[in-house]
C-alpha cells in the first residue's frame, strides 16, 4: 500500500466531536471512539497540500466559485456513477442535514408529512420535526435467513398504507445509513414510481456514495429513471470519503426545471448557495488526485470488516454483524444477548469501554442493535473487539 491506513493519529486539541463529547454524551471519557461519523485515518495530503497552497496567500476576501468546480463534480459522477449530470444542476448546500432542512422549508407547509425509513440516520427525523413537520414511519422489512438477520429490504405495501394527500417528502438514504444498503436499480425505480404517482418529492442522501464494497456497486437514485429525476433531490459531498466533515463541501443535484428553480431560488435569496473558500479547494484535489488513496482506503475498509465479522463468529457469537455494502459503518445485532436497552448501553459503555451509536437513536426498530465505525487502524478496532469480548464474557458469568 502506498498509504498507512494503520497510523494511530492523535487528534488531542483538534476539537474533534468524537473524543471532546464522550463524557457530554456517554458519561465518561476513558472509551474507544466508534461513534460519530468520521474515520481515524489523516485526510489525505493532497487534500492538506492544496489547502496550504492556498493559505499562503494571506488575504482571504470575497472569492468567486472556481470556473472548474462545477465540471469537476460532474465528471467525478460521471466517472464513477455513470451519471450524466448537467452543470446547472448542482448548487452548493452548507451541510446535508441542513439541506434537508432547507428543503422542507422551501418546499413544504407546516401541515406537510415527511416519510422516513427506520432504522435510519436520526437527523432524518428530528430536523422535520424540529421544522414543525409531522414524520411518518415506513420501517425497512427485516431479511431473515437460518434464524439471522441478514439485511433489510423498503416494504412498500405498508408504505402505501401510510402515504396520504399531506405526505409531501420522502427522505432516502441511498446507501442507507445505518444499515450500509445499496439500493438496487429496480428498488429505486418502484420507489420513484411510487412518488410520482403520490405527489412525493424524493430527498436522497447519497453522501456514502463512493463507499461501495465488496463488488456492490451506488447507483444514484435520479439515474434510474425519468420518474425519478424528475421527483428527486439529491445530496452528495466528498466528505465521508476523504475524511473532511469539517470543510462542508457538499452540493444538491436538482434535474427538475421548476423544483430546482423552487428550491435553488429560496437559497440565493438568503445566500445559503454560497460556498466557502475553501469548499471548492477540498473538493478538487479530492476528485482530481484522490482515486488511488480512494481504493486503498476501500480495500483496508474492507479488511476491517472482514476482521469484525470473524471476529464475532469465532468469539462473540451472540453478536450478528451485518455486513455493510458501503461506508464503514456496521450495524450490529446484539439481540442475542437478551439485553435490555439499558443493560445493552452498560455493556458497551461501562464494560467494554467502547463508544458507539445505540440502535434506538436510528428509530424503535434499532432497539437491541449498535453501530459501530471502523474507519479506523486495524489494532484500534482489534483492541475494541477484545474489550467487547472480555465484557461480555464477564457480565455472563454474573448472571
Amino acid at each position: 500500500m502506498t498509504y498507512d491506513f494503520d497510523k494511530i493519529i492523535d487528534r488531542t486539541g483538534s476539537g474533534d466531536i468524537k473524543h471532546a463529547d464522550l463524557l457530554r454524551d456517554f458519561g465518561r471519557t476513558d472509551l474507544i471512539p466508534l461513534w460519530i461519523a468520521d474515520m481515524e485515518w489523516e485526510t489525505p495530503s493532497f487534500i492538506t497540500d492544496a489547502l496550504k497552497l492556498r493559505m499562503e496567500h494571506s488575504l482571504f476576501g470575497y472569492t468567486k466559485t472556481p470556473a472548474n468546480y462545477w465540471a469537476c463534480i460532474s465528471k467525478w459522477i460521471r466517472d464513477h456513477h455513470q451519471w450524466e449530470v448537467r452543470e446547472d444542476w448542482i448548487c452548493y448546500i452548507p451541510g446535508i442535514v441542513k439541506g434537508i432542512g432547507m428543503a422542507i422549508y422551501a418546499l413544504t407547509k407546516e401541515t406537510d408529512k415527511i416519510i422516513v425509513q427506520p432504522p435510519i440516520y436520526h437527523p432524518f427525523y428530528l430536523t422535520p420535526r424540529g421544522c414543525k413537520r409531522t414524520v411518518v414511519w415506513n420501517p425497512l422489512k427485516e431479511i431473515v435467513k437460518d434464524g439471522k438477520l441478514v439485511g433489510y429490504d423498503m416494504d412498500f405495501e405498508q408504505l402505501e398504507q401510510v402515504c396520504d394527500e399531506d405526505c409531501r417528502i420522502l427522505i432516502l438514504a441511498n446507501p442507507h445509513n445505518p444499515v450500509g444498503i445499496t439500493w438496487p436499480e429496480e428498488t429505486l425505480r418502484r420507489l420513484a414510481h411510487f412518488a410520482a404517482t403520490h405527489n412525493l418529492i424524493v430527498i436522497s442522501d447519497e453522501i456514502h456514495c463512493d463507499m461501495a464494497l465488496f463488488g456492490h456497486k451506488h447507483i444514484p437514485f435520479a439515474s434510474v429513471s425519468e420518474e425519478a429525476a424528475n421527483c428527486s433531490i439529491t445530496f452528495s459531498a466528498p466528505s465521508k470519503t476523504f475524511n473532511i466533515a469539517g470543510i462542508v463541501s457538499s452540493w444538491a443535484v436538482v434535474p427538475n426545471d421548476d423544483l430546482r428553480q423552487k428550491f435553488y431560488g429560496w437559497m440565493a435569496a438568503c445566500e445559503l448557495n454560497e460556498e466557502h473558500l475553501f469548499a471548492p479547494i477540498a473538493t478538487m484535489a479530492a476528485f482530481e488526485h484522490g482515486e488511488s488513496w480512494r481504493k486503498e482506503m476501500l480495500a483496508y475498509l474492507e479488511g476491517n470488516i472482514n476482521f469484525v465479522i470473524d471476529y464475532c463468529h469465532e468469539h462473540i457469537p451472540q453478536i450478528n454483524p451485518i455486513r455493510p455494502q458501503a461506508s464503514y459503518l456496521m450495524w450490529l445485532d446484539c439481540r442475542a444477548l437478551n439485553l435490555n436497552h439499558k443493560q445493552l448501553l452498560d455493556l458497551f459503555i461501562n464494560h467494554a469501554h467502547l463508544a458507539l451509536n445505540d440502535g434506538e437513536m436510528f428509530g424503535i426498530e434499532g432497539r437491541g442493535c449498535m453501530r459501530m465505525n471502523v474507519g479506523c487502524p486495524r489494532s484500534m478496532l482489534r483492541q475494541a473487539m477484545r474489550q467487547l469480548e472480555e465484557a461480555i464474557r464477564s457480565v455472563k458469568s454474573e448472571e
